[in-house]
């Protein structure tokens, strides 16, 4: 018995250790790619192979976007080691209500190409919980869904408490997301469906990876519920803690 505990220790330290390889093996590819593009063109303006004002204009709005993009993947990537390192929140009550029509406001900011509706049980919603990640966690959700839609699709914040739990949903009337997609979605670097992506539309590809981390740090979870060609629905469940 004590054998069978130690190879399955043995086994879950593989496991993990090979997570761990195929995590930094991502994350350099990742970066390497903003960077590689920054440089080529950096190269292209030294060479001074780019003519006129705006081309010049345009190239330097290219290393921008790279730029940012590179910024974000190294943001994303400090929160989820933080979250690994100390998964614990702040927890403070948080106006449901109120927070949810700060990041769909925000959301509706970045991105004006998608109709998007609040839908709460009521306006007397509280939980308790960092209300900094739980905003972050359906701002999360909410550029998912306008990123992996088309522009005019119908997207959806709702949110209700019973006896047991506080919940929250996004929902969206896009395409979809498959079965094999839907059981990894959650990984890091996971990137789902080519035909949810929107062309020029890019993510870091741990959005859900970090709504994931943060949910399982409040002791909840997030599930997604999805058929090809009927939308898709993520939903977040808080467990009830006394204010």
């Amino acid at each position: 018995q004590m054998l069978a505990r130690i190879e399955e220790a043995f086994a879950v330290k593989v496991v993990s250790e090979d997570k761990l390889r195929r995590f930094v093996a991502d994350a350099s590819h990742e970066l390497r790619t903003p960077l590689t593009a920054i440089r080529g063109f950096s190269e292209l303006h030294r060479q001074g192979a780019i003519k006129g004002e705006e081309n010049t204009s345009e190239l330097i709005r290219r290393i921008e976007d790279e730029s940012v993009r590179m910024s974000s993947l190294v943001e994303d990537l400090l929160l989820l080691a933080r979250l690994d390192q100390s998964p614990e929140m702040l927890m403070e009550p948080v106006d449901i209500g109120k927070l949810i029509k700060e990041a769909v406001e925000s959301a509706k900011a970045a991105r004006s190409t998608h109709e998007i509706s609040i839908e709460l049980e009521s306006e007397d919603l509280f939980l308790l919980g960092d209300s900094i990640r739980i905003h972050q966690v359906i701002a999360n959700l909410l550029a998912n869904a306008q990123i992996h839609t088309p522009d005019g699709s119908k997207i959806i914040v709702s949110a209700g408490q019973n006896d047991l739990a506080t919940y929250f949903s996004v929902s969206d009337n896009g395409p979809g997301i498959s079965v094999e997609s839907q059981e990894r979605i959650f990984e890091r670097f996971y990137r789902a469906d080519l035909s949810r992506k929107r062309s020029g539309t890019e993510g870091t590809g741990l959005g859900l990876s970090i709504v994931d981390a943060v949910m399982k740090a409040h002791g909840g979870q997030v599930k997604v519920e999805s058929e090809l060609g009927r939308g898709a629905k993520f939903t977040l469940t808080f467990p009830i803690k006394d204010l």
